[in-house]
């Protein structure tokens, strides 16, 4: 009779990861170029605001953004200020050690760049209010931030993955929905930062999938199923939501098609073969949700074609 040997887990599974991370550590450091946020902001549209400097108050019509470019990008703009939460909560399950601590360190460094170079853009630019904003900044970060399954390091790495790229496309999508050629540059170039990410992420993932396929499988269905972006809970999150969803930033039909299925179909989830049963069961779980999603997707692509008729027809 043959044992088969038990899936590592928690400690014992990072530490089987630890290799796969110095391999993808040194490929993310081959390929990810050194950039500089003042070059993408425009300064010489910057004057003084009122206040000590005397200057003049800021005005909703002084905006050149779009009003989803200008929602969108305050709330990615909040979303990434929470870094330092993100931060403790990484490091406290990865480690501040080894390849795992350089990493960890590292995705701080590069996610840090990204708040410096939209909230320096937005406040030359005089896009937004910066008192509103820096309000928002500070009742976001007051409240912290408590990720799910943060004591399952598998979990962690799958919710990653997927955010990363939810990450990616809500920026890439807001630079476009912006009407500002210097906002969408900027944030194209952080959208780069945050596929590589990603890539980073998915790629332990995959590793996983071959050292504890059973335990994989159940964190990549978990966290699909239960999936929240890292600023759900700041105040107005849905109301900015449903504005980005409705300007073609992030809704369902793009969370279904550019974010879980690309992932999906990279680490083959569907095709795998070596599952026991608690690993099979998890991916039939994901299967029948992946089908209803789908369902709802296709129902709000009816309601927006619908709402943007009558707009149209408003306008003719």
């Amino acid at each position: 009779m043959t044992l088969t040997a038990p899936e590592p887990t928690g400690i014992d599974l990072l530490s089987e990861l630890e290799q796969v991370v110095a391999v993808e550590l040194d490929r993310h450091l081959g390929i990810a170029k050194e950039w500089f946020p003042h070059e993408y902001v425009p300064w010489s549209r910057g004057r003084d605001f009122d206040g000590l400097m005397g200057g003049e108050a800021w005005r909703p019509e002084e905006s050149g953004l779009t009003d989803v470019g200008r929602i969108s990008l305050t709330l990615n703009l909040l979303t990434e200020d929470n870094l330092p939460s993100y931060h403790f909560e990484i490091a406290n399950m990865f480690g501040r050690d080894g390849a795992w601590g350089t990493w960890v360190h590292r995705w701080t460094a590069e996610e840090g760049r990204h708040g410096i170079a939209i909230r320096d853009y937005l406040m030359a630019a005089r896009a937004v209010d910066p008192v509103a904003l820096e309000r928002s900044r500070m009742e976001h970060m007051e409240n912290g931030y408590q990720g799910d399954h943060l004591g399952n390091p598998l979990h962690v790495v799958a919710y990653v993955t997927f955010q990363e790229l939810a990450t990616r496309v809500s920026h890439r999508n807001s630079g476009r929905a912006c009407g500002d050629p210097l906002a969408e540059q900027l944030l194209s170039r952080i959208a780069t930062d945050e596929n590589l990410h990603m890539v980073f992420y998915r790629n332990l993932l995959k590793s996983a999938f071959e050292l504890a396929p059973d335990q994989a499988m159940r964190a990549v269905t978990d966290m699909i199923t239960g999936f929240r972006m890292p600023g759900h809970g700041m105040t107005g999150f849905e109301r900015a939501s449903l504005k980005m969803a409705v300007g073609g930033v992030y809704n369902l039909r793009i969370h279904l098609d550019d974010v879980l299925q690309p992932v999906l179909r990279n680490l083959k989830v569907m095709e795998r073969t070596g599952f026991g049963p608690a690993g099979e069961q998890a991916r039939d779980e994901l299967g029948v949700f992946l089908a209803l999603l789908e369902d709802k997707a296709a129902q709000f692509d009816e309601r927006l074609a619908a709402r943007k008729a009558r707009e149209a027809a408003r306008r003719a």
